[in-house]
């Protein structure tokens, strides 16, 4: 088992997976984190507040926003080669039609709630022109903004999250470890009937004498109980309880978003061959992508820099890694999705929102009874 700090809890102290003892295939990197791919940096603005009964406006508020930056800020206008995924659309990603046109994107990423995903798209040219006003200066900025829905939690119709937020996420943007659980845009939202949000791991993958990392960032809100698996184990049947608690009838609107950063090169067809393997990962968990599921999934690459913003009227030229080498690149895809909604659910506790709606953690004494460790903090 690892003794890395990092890989065993938070920032925070909340405890990740591999702390119960679990056992995953693959090489994670330092962090286990989207953020071991350098340059890539992760922050948050959380929104809680109030108790009771929903008063649109006013609360309960659950909810927030989460900033990934594809480059570091002084290099945010330089696009990243990129392929989006959906495997079920019911749900929202800006950007994803310049993605599919140009096989590229920059600016930074946010994920927040459905209602709040304008927002968070427009907050994120505020905060551009503010930070880097010459790359709005003669042209157009399209950022990618994506959500899931936090509504049996959160007064998602009172429009609680700001521009102002937006920033304060933006700002905070750093590498390193980074928090999990209900943090960022992942706040209010649920998997498997278990309190759950954001989550993160990664995977070095090596490759003609050189070492490359993929990490995974998801915003995981879907599932049914009693599908949910966990390292082979059909774990739902066996966890009826602690169940969700409806102080308000509850809609089944689950959705996940998953970002997969790696610094190896790849062309954007790769990108999205490598964004086409997300679903395994979720599927590995339980997750059968349902009809109120949106499951729409990116895939960037930092590499390439020059050939992603080459000037016209020259050649351009980029490296990429042969097709038939990829098949490794998609185990580390699959294996550091599945980890991150995994370390999602564990780094968590229950959480009561709007009109007494409760949603249990998952039970750290089963974990421990099933894995037979006792989790370790950092």
């Amino acid at each position: 088992m690892t003794e890395n700090p990092h890989h065993l809890a938070t920032p925070g102290g909340k405890p990740r997976a591999r702390s119960f003892g679990i056992g995953f295939d693959g090489t994670p990197g330092p962090f286990n984190a989207i953020t071991d791919v350098p340059g890539i940096a992760v922050g948050y603005a959380t929104l809680i507040s109030g108790d009771g009964a929903l008063v649109v406006g006013k609360g309960p508020v659950r909810t927030g926003v989460t900033a990934i930056l594809p480059r570091p800020r002084a290099e945010l206008a330089t696009p990243v080669f990129a392929g989006i995924f959906s495997q079920n659309g019911n749900g929202e990603l800006t950007g994803s039609h310049i993605v599919e046109e140009t096989g590229a994107f920059n600016f930074p990423i946010t994920i927040t709630n459905t209602h709040s995903c304008g927002v968070s798209r427009d907050g994120t040219l505020r905060w551009m022109h503010q930070v880097m006003p010459a790359a709005l200066d003669c042209g157009w900025g399209l950022p990618v903004a994506a959500e899931t829905y936090d509504g049996f939690l959160n007064d998602i119709n009172g429009h609680h999250l700001t521009s102002e937020h937006v920033a304060e996420a933006l700002d905070a943007a750093a590498g390193g470890p980074i928090e999990e659980g209900s943090v960022g845009g992942g706040t209010g939202m649920i998997s498997f009937g278990f309190k759950a949000g954001s989550g993160t791991a990664s995977r070095i993958v090596g490759w003609q004498g050189n070492s490359y990392t993929v990490g995974a960032f998801v915003q995981s809100n879907f599932g049914k109980r009693c599908n949910f698996a966990l390292r082979g184990l059909r774990a739902g049947p066996e966890l009826v309880e602690p169940a969700i608690r409806e102080g308000s009838p509850r809609a089944e609107k689950g959705s996940i978003i998953a970002v997969i950063a790696t610094d190896a090169p790849f062309l954007p067809h790769q990108m999205k061959r490598l964004a086409r393997r997300v679903p395994l990962g979720v599927a590995m968990t339980g997750g059968f992508g349902y009809h109120s599921s949106g499951d729409i999934f990116l895939a960037f690459s930092t590499a390439n820099p020059a050939a992603a913003q080459a000037p016209s009227g020259r050649i351009a030229n980029a490296d990429f890694i042969p097709d038939s080498d990829i098949d490794p690149f998609f185990d580390a895809v699959i294996q550091a999705v599945e980890e991150s909604i995994l370390n999602a659910l564990v780094a968590n506790d229950d959480m009561t929102g709007r009109d007494g709606n409760f949603v249990p953690a998952l039970p750290k004494a089963w974990l421990r009874e099933k894995f037979g460790l006792k989790e370790k903090s950092g």
